[in-house]
């Protein structure tokens, strides 16, 4: 028999990174786990790893139907009271230069990283509260953006278009939402320790041989690795968002990466044309006078 006094939340892409700390923290503070996932045994390895407090979700952001079943099942579970949270942190990173990039890449960055949120959003608004048949609180939803979310690094195009999408949508979903009581806060995180770096060699350099990005794209693939390298540990933005989850009045965004100052608050405040300029002596980007 579920506690009716414990809270409970539903996290995408709950297998690994950000999405399995985001799980294990709030199971350590005695939340119930409600964690999406595509694959049977990654479902298996979280039931073993967390226990009775974690339930598994089988499907993919993109697939409404299988989102629709999830939604039900937690509906039952909860049996009459609200979701306290829901956070969307399923996505992934494609890049490629934009002026020679398949625009179905883009498509399926936008697919999983903006259509997916929207997805998962409708199903599970009603029991944060936009149900007013359920009882208890509204519920916060926490949508995990990205530095991208408001810089765009070079061929990373995709990743970042889909993260700026993302930051709009939350923003006008936090004022739509106000009518329900169901608040919506953005996680914005740098480079943080998760597959989602090894992963760039999915970024084919040699798609690009012989276009003016190929030497670009080499580069640039190194750097991601080593971001992921010395990045946070994900455990700081589980810790986080249990915070946001917990806290009183949150704020509406959250910036969490390494070197702050340097890599989110000064460029921000630096006029573009400069910020340009340092990015290209970084990542060694001839310019054309």
């Amino acid at each position: 028999m579920t506690d009716l006094h414990q809270k409970s939340a539903v996290v995408t892409g709950a297998s690994t990174g950000i999405g399995r700390a985001i799980t294990k923290t709030l199971i350590d503070q005695g939340w119930r786990v409600f964690g999406s996932v595509r694959k049977e045994e990654d479902a298996a390895d979280l039931k073993s790893a967390f226990g009775e407090n974690y339930s598994p979700l089988l499907f993919d952001v993109t697939d409404t139907d299988a989102i629709a079943t999830a939604a039900a099942e937690v509906r039952d579970a909860l049996n009459g009271r609200t979701l306290a949270g829901l956070v969307n942190n399923a996505g992934v990173a494609l890049g490629g230069p934009l002026l020679y990039i398949d625009p179905e890449i883009v498509r399926r960055q936008l697919d999983i990283n903006v259509f997916g949120p929207l997805y998962v959003t409708q199903a599970f608004a009603p029991l944060m509260g936009a149900d007013k048949s359920l009882r208890g609180d509204p519920g916060r939803i926490v949508n995990m953006s990205s530095v991208a979310g408001k810089m765009a690094s070079p061929v990373l195009g995709p990743y970042a278009m889909s993260k700026h999408a993302l930051e709009a949508f939350s923003e006008s979903l936090r004022r739509e939402l106000m009518v329900h009581g169901i608040d919506v806060i953005i996680v914005g995180p740098g480079a943080i320790k998760t597959p989602i770096w090894s992963k760039a060699d999915e970024i084919d350099a040699e798609d690009y041989k012989g276009t003016e990005y190929y030497d670009l794209l080499v580069r640039m693939r190194e750097k991601m690795k080593d971001y992921g390298d010395t990045g946070l540990p994900p455990e700081d933005v589980g810790s986080l968002v249990s915070e946001i989850l917990t806290t009183q009045k949150p704020k509406t965004r959250y910036a969490i990466l390494r070197s702050k100052f340097l890599m989110w608050t000064l460029p921000r405040l630096l006029p573009k044309r400069q910020v340009d300029r340092a990015i290209a002596k970084r990542f060694g980007i001839p310019v054309r006078s």
